[in-house]
C-alpha cells in the first residue's frame, strides 16, 4: 500500500528557491555560451565548459537536491548514499557538455549537418541524459521502505527533459541581447522545475517497518558543500565574464581614430584602412577583418 510523500514539507519558499537557482545557473550559462560564439574554437571550449558546470550542475543538478528539501515521508527518516549522487552531478554535466558540443557552430565538420536536426539529436541525447540525472539521484535515497514511480509520470518527465534541452540549445544560440538571455534563463528556469516535479508527482512510497534505519547523509549534509561549489562554480564564469572584452567594442575602438597615452608619454592613434570598420561591426567574421587590418600610428606631444 502506497504511503504519503510530501513535496513541500519545509514550505513554498523551497520551491521558489529552487526555480531562482535553475534560472541563475542557466542565465549564466547561456551568457557563457554567446562569448563561446564571438571566441575561437580553443577559448571557444572552455566558455562551453563554464556553461556546461552552470547549467548543468548548477541550474539542474543543485536545483534537483534543494528541491529534494521539502521532500519527506511520515514514519521514516530520508538519507543519501553518496556515490549515485556523484553520479548524477557527472552526468548532469556532461550531459549538458555533450549537448553544447553537438550544436557547436566552431565545428566545421558539423556545418554539413542541418541545424534542426543537430538540435533535435543534441536535445535528445541531453534531455534523456538530465532525466537520467534525475533518476540516479532518486536512486540514491534510503528509506525504510521502496521507492517505486509511475511509467506515466516517468514518460512524461523524459519529454519534458527532451523538449527543454532542445529549447535550452537553441535559445543558446540565439541570446545575444541581454534582454533576450534573461527571458531565456526564465524559460529554462521552468522547465527544469517542471521535470523535477512531474518526476517526484509519480514517486510511491511503501515503508517496510520491520527494515532497519536508513543508513547515509541527510540531505542537508550534501547541500551544504553542493552550496559552496555551487556558488564557486558561478563565481568563476562570472568573473570572466565581466573581465572579457566585447570583440565589438575592440573594433569599434578601432576605427574610431580615437588616441590614448602609452607609458613613454605619446599619443597612440588606432585608425583602419578598411571602410567597413567605420561603423560598429555586429558580425564576427567582419570583426575579425577589420581587426586584422587595423593600425597604430603614434603622435608625439
Amino acid at each position: 500500500m502506497s504511503h504519503d510523500v510530501h513535496h513541500f514539507a519545509m514550505g513554498m519558499w523551497v520551491f521558489l528557491l529552487s526555480y531562482a537557482t535553475a534560472v541563475m545557473g542557466s542565465f549564466v550559462g547561456l551568457s557563457c555560451v554567446r562569448r563561446s560564439l564571438e571566441e575561437s574554437r580553443r577559448s571557444g571550449n572552455w566558455w562551453l565548459l563554464m556553461a556546461s558546470l552552470s547549467i548543468g550542475g548548477v541550474g539542474i543538478w543543485l536545483m534537483h537536491f534543494i528541491g529534494m528539501m521539502g521532500f519527506s515521508v511520515p514514519g521514516t527518516t530520508i538519507r543519501y548514499e553518496l556515490a549515485p549522487t556523484v553520479f548524477s552531478v557527472v552526468l548532469a554535466v556532461v550531459a549538458t557538455l555533450v549537448g553544447l558540443r553537438i550544436a557547436d557552430v566552431h565545428d566545421v565538420s558539423k556545418h554539413r549537418i542541418p541545424e534542426s536536426v543537430r538540435l533535435l539529436i543534441g536535445g535528445l541525447l541531453m534531455g534523456a541524459a538530465v532525466s537520467m540525472m534525475h533518476y540516479s539521484g532518486m536512486y540514491a535515497i534510503r528509506i525504510r521502505g521502496a521507492i517505486e514511480h509511475e511509467t506515466g509520470y516517468v514518460i512524461a518527465s523524459v519529454i519534458i527533459g527532451v523538449v527543454a534541452s532542445t529549447a535550452a540549445l537553441a535559445l543558446a544560440r540565439r541570446t545575444r541581447r541581454l534582454e533576450i538571455r534573461v527571458v531565456a534563463a526564465f524559460v529554462m528556469g521552468c522547465a527544469v522545475v517542471a521535470l523535477h516535479y512531474t518526476g517526484m508527482a509519480g514517486v510511491r512510497v511503501t515503508l517496510d517497518p520491520s527494515m532497519p534505519a536508513p543508513e547515509g547523509m541527510t540531505v542537508m549534509s550534501l547541500l551544504f558543500p553542493a552550496f559552496v561549489l555551487g556558488i564557486i562554480v558561478l563565481a568563476v564564469p562570472i568573473t570572466a565574464l565581466l573581465l572579457a572584452s566585447d570583440p565589438e567594442d575592440a573594433v569599434r575602438d578601432a576605427g574610431s581614430g580615437s588616441g590614448r597615452r602609452s607609458r613613454n608619454g605619446r599619443w597612440t592613434a588606432t585608425r583602419s584602412p578598411d571602410p567597413t570598420c567605420e561603423n560598429s561591426v555586429p558580425d564576427r567574421s567582419r570583426a575579425v577583418k577589420c581587426l586584422s587590418f587595423s593600425a597604430s600610428a603614434d603622435l608625439h606631444l
